[in-house]
């Protein structure tokens, strides 16, 4: 189906971050867009508002797909028994998961799909940052708010390229496929491989397959993009064949810290300031850098691109800031991604008291089973604090977690460990924040823990 014959498109589960934003996109393409969802939160129910496009209820009412529109694209918080999925497949009308419709309005470009257990985001966004820099037409689909970007996703007619954050988790509640399967890459990336998602891959093995397939589906002519000193990548990103397929392997940016400030050291371009810093983003510039170079881009111009490019949203960002502290908020949970934000922020400011406090809120992150992968996560902060909601828990029904059970699997005896977030902020408030920092990573809101407080107390 070419795109323009997509007049209609109705969304099952409009309300999630990247599905509401799919929404935004088609209805800037001029398409008439519907929707329905069982909860629309903000900042979704604003922006789809303004668009027009909100539901006028929530729930879900089968009736809506009785016009017949072009496509259904299902979203992932929808369940299989969803009574306008069962009506459209009576209907026979062609249902697409976000990955799918993706692939669908992109197959006449050049596809670059970012892959990894971490990394994807900050990856992803640093080529955009650079191509837009550049003056670069190309649309996306990633997977969190970037700065000097309206929307999460853009499909337009005229792009030739698309940069696409690639997920590992299921495309849909349907046919469960990990998402970065249905996009067909030309150029793919593979930053990382660390375990998760427990709820859906049991088993670190077949977690790790996920990868190979990806790696395997490079096409010819393709390049494979992967980090040369992940272990868990060597296993997956063997080259079959270098005739049919470019591999290309990257570390760390070669670099100094000098002031608490990160300076690159390029061949041609000399010494480069960043905004950003970390073992891990100096991995991540170096594979934005390989894909940059593949489609096109000149060392100058990216490097002139990085000095302003200042990081994702929630990826090592400054809540604020003072002479003696930082406050940073980061998007971490998983357990790689946990030990490397804290070894970051610990070697940017290595005479600094450093505070990292990781709330534990999905599903893989509160299951007993998992929580050794934790070992050692915190181990580089002065003051390790883990805080969970027993309501989140409960919710989830899972078995209840205790403090000796969280300190044994952190393999840390001094972690400090918060179930109140009001009790969490006191504690927080009360400390000397002469010369320290603090870290607070989760994928949560600490159970709306109040930043604005915080923030007055630490700096």
């Amino acid at each position: 189906m070419e795109r323009t014959d997509f007049k209609r498109i109705h969304l099952i589960a409009t309300g999630g971050s990247i599905m509401h934003n799919l929404a935004l996109a088609l209805h800037d393409q001029g398409i008439k867009v519907t929707g329905s969802d069982d909860e629309i939160y903000e900042p979704a129910k604003s922006r789809l508002a303004a668009a027009g496009i909100l539901p006028a209820e929530e729930g879900w009412f089968p009736e809506k797909l009785n016009d017949r529109p072009d496509a259904v694209i299902l979203g992932m918080h929808a369940r299989p028994d969803n009574p306008e999925l069962q009506r459209a497949n009576e209907l026979h009308i062609p249902v697409y998961s976000f990955p799918e419709f993706i692939y669908e309005l992109s197959k006449n470009k050049q596809r670059i799909v970012i892959g990894g257990s971490h990394g994807k985001t900050s990856i992803t966004s640093i080529i955009m940052h650079v191509l837009k820099h550049c003056g670069r037409l190309f649309d996306y689909a990633v997977g969190a708010q970037i700065e000097g970007f309206d929307r999460m996703v853009k499909l337009t007619e005229e792009a030739p390229i698309i940069i696409i954050e690639g997920d590992e988790y299921l495309s849909d509640p349907i046919k469960r496929v990990p998402k970065f399967h249905l996009y067909h890459h030309h150029i793919g990336v593979i930053s990382g491989i660390s375990w998760d998602h427990i709820n859906v891959f049991p088993d670190p093995d077949v977690y790790r397959d996920q990868f190979r397939i990806f790696a395997e589906m490079t096409p010819k002519a393709g390049t494979l993009i992967y980090d040369q000193d992940d272990v868990q990548v060597q296993l997956v990103a063997v080259p079959r064949n270098p005739a049919d397929v470019n591999y290309i392997g990257y570390g760390v940016h070669p670099h100094s810290i000098r002031n608490g400030k990160t300076i690159l050291h390029t061949k041609k371009e000399g010494d480069v300031e960043i905004q950003l810093f970390g073992e891990h983003n100096l991995r991540n510039i170096n594979a934005a850098r390989e894909v940059c170079k593949k489609i096109g881009i000149k060392a100058h111009d990216f490097y002139e691109a990085l000095k302003t490019f200042k990081g994702a949203a929630k990826r090592l960002e400054r809540l604020g800031e003072s002479d003696s502290s930082v406050l940073f908020r980061d998007f971490a949970h998983a357990p790689s991604k946990v030990k490397a934000t804290t070894e970051a922020v610990k070697a940017q400011y290595p005479q600094r008291k450093l505070v990292a406090c990781v709330e534990l809120h999905t599903f893989s992150s509160l299951n007993k089973n998992f929580l050794p992968q934790y070992a050692g996560a915190l181990d580089k902060a002065d003051v390790p604090i883990v805080f969970f909601s027993p309501k989140t828990i409960e919710h989830k029904r899972m078995e209840m977690l205790s403090g000796d059970e969280l300190r044994a699997a952190f393999g840390n005896p001094h972690l400090q460990v918060f179930t109140d977030s009001n009790t969490l902020l006191e504690h927080l408030t009360g400390m000397e924040w002469q010369n320290a920092n603090l870290l607070l990573m989760s994928s949560g809101t600490y159970n709306n823990l109040d930043l604005e407080t915080l923030k007055k107390a630490v700096l």
